[in-house]
């Protein structure tokens, strides 16, 4: 474990204090690639900028590495057992993490390590609410999806418990659901069609709201939590792809430029509830020469520690 700790006048500066976990999986992912995102990033320089010479950043170091493999279950997801496994670990890691009175960083590897989040949030019995930024909802659930069964895409169903879920991945944790509708809002995404089970309590603020008033939709976020603890998913596909050519799936045209994304997360990473954060789904085999990367940190540099 790494410790980098700023002296006390520059904590003076800025109280954000970092637990950085890295989960290089691809285990829930549609195929492999993204496992090598912690890497690819702390070597772009993602470390020291969340801690910008203002905050003390403690690094709890990258997980083991874990593959996609194609292991379907009958007439259920793909590669349960791998993900499970992932998430148990994940989950463990950030407990660490909080029982520090740190605030964790998870540095992905995929969405569904936002059940992992939520998950160690619950055990140390803290009330969390999540600001979902992401380029859909990930509401489908295996039986919704038979022809691609992908458990990347269905965090959030998980986290919901919405019938037809994966008892192994919705039964992580001290409770079951995990989240209540309300206790997530939904920002920046494109796709309108995945919540086909009636979600109703949950704030939505797709895309289009966002780039026209990025302030203003990262503080409605905010508003729709009651929770105490707001954790902030990000899911690099939110941006447009012809933009920032980070995400393992790819968004064309529809999704956020990298300066509204930004300028979201200022207002979100400045809430006195922000008290964990993840980056997931950058895919390095998209990004040869590091841009994307070097994008990606720069945006957590002036965002992270408000």
């Amino acid at each position: 474990m790494e410790r980098f700790a700023a002296s006390a006048g520059q904590r003076a500066r800025g109280s954000s204090r970092w637990g950085i976990v890295g989960a290089p999986s691809s285990a829930a992912a549609h195929w492999a690639g993204i496992e090598k995102a912690p890497a690819a990033l702390r070597a772009a320089g993602l470390v020291d900028a969340l801690s910008d010479g203002y905050a003390a950043v403690i690094d709890f170091g990258d997980q083991q590495v874990a593959h996609w493999a194609a292991r379907r279950t009958v007439n259920g997801a793909n590669n349960v057992d791998a993900v499970r496994g992932v998430l148990d670990e994940t989950r463990q890691r950030i407990v660490e993490v909080l029982r520090e009175n740190l605030r964790p960083f998870v540095i992905g590897g995929e969405c569904t390590l936002a059940v992992a989040m939520v998950s160690a949030f619950a055990e140390c019995g803290r009330d969390v609410g999540v600001v979902y930024i992401d380029g859909g909802q990930d509401l489908m659930t295996p039986d919704d999806n038979r022809d691609e069964p992908i458990l990347d895409g269905m965090g959030v169903a998980h986290m919901l418990n919405l019938p037809g879920t994966e008892d192994a991945i919705s039964g992580i944790g001290p409770r079951r659901p995990l989240l209540r509708d309300s206790d997530i809002v939904f920002l920046g995404y494109a796709d309108e069609e995945e919540d086909i089970h009636d979600v109703v309590h949950s704030e939505r603020i797709p895309a289009p709201v966002v780039s026209a008033n990025p302030e203003a939709a990262a503080s409605r976020a905010l508003a729709a939590l009651s929770a105490t603890s707001i954790v902030i998913h990000i899911d690099v596909d939110v941006l447009d792809f012809l933009q920032v050519s980070a995400a393992d799936i790819p968004t064309y045209g529809r999704g956020l430029s990298i300066k509204d994304l930004t300028a979201t997360l200022r207002i979100l990473f400045g809430d006195p509830r922000c008290a964990g954060a993840l980056l997931v789904e950058y895919n390095p085999d998209h990004d040869p020469l590091g841009l994307a990367a070097a994008q990606l940190v720069e945006m957590m540099r002036v965002t992270a520690n408000g």
